[in-house]
């Protein structure tokens, strides 16, 4: 006897990845990485907008980065327009996991600012991944524009990500330290003493940076 027919298992895949069970569409998409099927790379990226499971998205993920980039990343350079936002961020999650820097052109300073905390994360990971050498200044710029934005762990993002692109951003942080916006300077300090000091923690970070800024100090003082 012959196998199933290949329209047969697309067909048969296509249904698991949109089963009601998470275990199901996991199943489905290990399978789907483990033997990429070119013509599934739609439906992958499709199923990584609307997946509600955290660890199905991240299988979604891992099977698409199984895939050639030359198929992979310009779909999901199409879905950084769209209006659903776990569409791009799950978009920018992968392209940041492909790592190929021809996505780097859409990494725009609209994803970099989105409204929508997951959304200016995962293009935060993303940009510092993607960026072209000579191009890290310009992004840190960006990004310090962001600098006291959200919760702890939207700022802890932002510091990782600042802290990832090097020593030419202590210029910008140190400018960001006198800010007159109170979250901004102690957001900046934080993670000027968390690049300093990895070890210490950002809570720690954070702490001490609150404690410089109620003394009216900046991050550049002793």
């Amino acid at each position: 006897m012959t196998g199933p027919e290949p329209d047969t298992n697309f067909i048969r895949a296509v249904r698991a990845l949109e089963n009601g069970s998470s275990s199901t569409r996991l199943r489905a998409a290990l399978a789907v990485g483990t033997a990429p099927d070119p013509r599934l790379v739609e439906k992958l990226v499709e199923r990584c907008a609307v997946e509600p499971d955290f660890s199905v998205r991240e299988m979604l993920t891992w099977a698409l980065t199984r895939h050639p980039a030359s198929m992979t990343v310009p779909k999901l350079v199409d879905e950084l327009r769209s209006e659903r936002a776990q569409a791009r961020s799950q978009a920018l999650h992968t392209l940041s996991k492909i790592g190929d820097r021809r996505a780097w052109p859409a990494i725009t300073r609209a994803l970099l600012t989105d409204a929508d905390d997951e959304v200016a994360r995962a293009a935060w990971r993303a940009a510092v991944v993607l960026v072209p050498e000579g191009e890290q200044s310009g992004l840190a710029e960006v990004l310090a524009t962001q600098l006291g934005r959200g919760s702890r762990q939207t700022r802890l993002s932002l510091s990782r990500a600042l802290i990832a692109l090097g020593e030419m951003i202590m210029p910008i942080l140190g400018a960001a330290s006198t800010d007159p916006r109170p979250d901004v300077r102690q957001h900046a300090i934080a993670t000027q003493r968390l690049s300093r000091d990895p070890d210490a923690g950002f809570e720690l970070a954070v702490e001490e940076a609150k404690r410089v800024v109620a003394l009216g100090r900046t991050g550049q003082d002793g």
